[in-house]
């Protein structure tokens, strides 16, 4: 009876050593978009907003890789979301945003997030402009030249992450190529 009760627990919470594991895939994808390139040589602006637009782009080339692996990869991946939102709520409180207006703040990034992901799907499926919805999401304006450089990352990075093995990913030995 107890050892059910732990695996219902270890479901609902993620369980200790699955939270490890996505904390350390979100410090992965955090740190490869932190990376200086895209601040000095594509003109990300440096800002909380221009660092939350290079997380999200990473994070959703993260979860559509992990789309196609099965239902434990797309529950991982939402493990991944989780970690990376609480770490939002915990910077905007560390920043002074009020208690008040934290859940809202949040709220509005997971809708950018969800908004970025679909741009995002739809400009790497051939759907849709790369380049314009990087530009828009990423600058704000209309910037072809830095939004196609964006869009050629995106690309590269997807058929990097592509040719990786879904299990080297989750436990955060992942490589995103280096932006141009």
């Amino acid at each position: 009876m107890y050892e059910r009760l732990k695996e219902i627990m270890a479901k609902l919470t993620g369980g200790d050593a699955e939270r490890r594991r996505a904390h350390a895939l979100y410090v992965a994808i955090a740190e490869a978009a932190r990376r200086e390139v895209f601040y000095r040589d594509l003109g990300v602006p440096d800002t909380p907003e221009g660092r939350y637009d290079l997380l999200s782009m990473h994070a959703i080339l993260l979860m559509r890789r992990l789309r196609g692996e099965g239902d434990d990869a797309v529950a991982f991946a939402q493990l991944v979301f989780d970690v990376m939102f609480r770490d939002i709520d915990d910077s905007l409180r560390e920043m002074g945003v009020g208690d008040m207006r934290v859940g809202k703040k949040v709220r509005a990034y997971a809708e950018a997030f969800y908004g970025r992901a679909k741009a995002y799907e739809d400009g790497l499926d051939g759907e849709g402009d790369l380049a314009d919805a990087a530009a828009r999401n990423v600058y704000g304006e209309d910037n072809a030249a830095r939004g196609a450089a964006l869009a050629d990352y995106m690309r590269k990075a997807d058929a990097a992450l592509a040719a990786q093995n879904a299990d080297d990913i989750m436990a955060a030995r992942l490589r995103f190529p280096e932006p141009s």
